[in-house]
C-alpha cells in the first residue's frame, strides 16, 4: 500500500494527485517491490532489511540516496502476551525525495515534531525521533505493568504473573538492544551531517536527539536491572504463599481428624465406656467438640 504526503507551510498533507515528497510504502508487494528497486535503484538486500525486525539500524550511501534503517517499537496487541517487540524502519533520503518502507500500517506522523517541517531531511530526522518518544511511551507502560504483577504475585500462588514477568525482562531486553543501535544510528548521521546535507538546524536537533536517546538507553537499562534482580525474590514469594497455604490446610485437616478421630473411638464395636450412659452420645460430642475447639485456640494463639 503506498501513501503519498507532500510538505506545504511546515505540515505534512495527503497528496490528491500526483507524486509526493514523502512516499510511505506499507508492506509493499511485488509490484511496488519491483518500482522501488528497478526505478529507484533501491538495492533489494537493504529494501528486504527494512522489513526485518532482527536487522540492526544502519546508515548507508547509494549513488542516488542516502539509506537510514532504524528501530521503533512494534505496534502492541493482546496476542503479544505481554511480548514487546521491535519493528524495522527504512528511510531512503533522495536529494527532494523521501521514501519510507515499513512493514505495518501505523501512524508515522503524529506528535509535535512533525508540527513544523520544512525539507524531507526534517521528515527523516523527526521520523527517528518519534521512534525514541515511543521507546520512552512502551518503556514507561512496562514498568505500570510490572508493579500491577508485583502486586498481584505478592497474594497469588500461580505461575502465570512470573511469566508474564519474564516476558516484561524479555521484551527490555530487545528494547535496549534497539535503542542502542538507534544511537550508534543518531552519531552516524551527526558525522556525515555535511555529507548528507543537513542544514544546522538539523545538526542541532541531531545533538538533542542523541541526548533523548541516551535517556532512553539509560532508562531501558535502570528498569532492565531492576527487574531482573526481583525476579528471584519473587519467585520466592510465590514458594512461601504456597507453603502458607499448605499449612493452613494442614491445620484445617488436622482440626478434623481429631473429633472424626475421637467419634470413630466410640464407635467400635467392643465395650468401652460409658457404653450404658443414657447421655453418651452427647457426651461424646461434647468431647469431640472439645477437641475443634482446642485445636482453634492453639492455632490462634501460636499464631501458625
Amino acid at each position: 500500500m503506498l501513501r503519498q504526503l507532500n510538505i506545504i507551510d511546515g505540515k505534512l498533507v495527503e497528496s490528491q494527485n500526483g507524486p509526493g515528497a514523502v512516499c510511505v510504502y506499507i508492506t509493499p508487494d511485488e509490484t511496488e517491490r519491483k518500482l522501488l528497486v528497478e526505478q529507484l535503484k533501491i538495492d533489494e538486500h537493504t529494501l528486504n532489511s527494512s522489513l526485518d525486525p532482527d536487522e540492526p539500524s544502519r546508515l548507508e550511501f547509494e549513488p542516488e540516496h542516502v539509506v537510514m534503517i532504524f528501530k521503533r517499537p512494534k505496534q502492541y496487541i493482546a496476542e503479544d502476551k505481554f511480548l514487546f517487540k521491535v519493528a524495522s524502519t527504512g528511510a531512503f533520503m533522495f536529494k527532494d525525495r523521501l521514501v519510507i518502507v515499513v512493514a505495518e500500517d501505523v501512524p508515522l506522523f503524529e506528535g509535535r515534531p512533525f508540527a513544523n517541517v520544512q525539507s524531507v531531511q526534517d521528515v527523516a530526522l523527526r521520523l527517528l525521533y518519534r521512534s525514541i518518544s515511543h521507546f520512552v511511551e512502551h518503556i514507561r507502560g512496562i514498568d505500570a505493568i510490572s508493579s500491577e504483577l508485583e502486586q498481584q504475585i505478592y497474594t497469588s500462588m500461580e505461575n502465570k504473573h512470573l511469566i508474564h514477568l519474564f516476558t516484561l525482562e524479555k521484551s527490555l531486553v530487545y528494547y535496549f538492544n534497539a535503542v542502542n543501535s538507534n544511537g550508534a544510528l543518531i552519531e552516524k548521521l551527526k558525522n556525515n551531517a555535511a555529507k548528507i546535507g543537513f542544514s544546522p538546524e538539523n545538526v542541532e536537533f541531531l545533538d538533542d536527539m542523541m541526548i533523548e536517546n541516551n535517556q532512553c538507553r539509560i532508562q531501558t537499562e535502570i528498569y532492565s536491572q531492576v527487574l531482573a534482580s526481583l525476579m528471584d525474590a519473587r519467585a520466592s514469594i510465590v514458594s512461601n504463599n504456597l507453603n502458607i497455604r499448605i499449612k493452613a490446610l494442614t491445620l484445617i485437616t488436622i482440626a478434623i481428624m481429631l473429633p472424626t478421630f475421637v467419634v470413630s473411638l466410640f464407635s467400635m464395636n467392643v465395650r468401652i465406656p460409658l457404653a450404658q450412659h443414657h447421655h453418651a452420645f452427647w457426651l461424646i460430642f461434647a468431647l469431640a467438640a472439645g477437641s475443634a475447639v482446642t485445636m482453634g485456640i492453639l492455632w490462634w494463639r501460636r499464631k501458625w
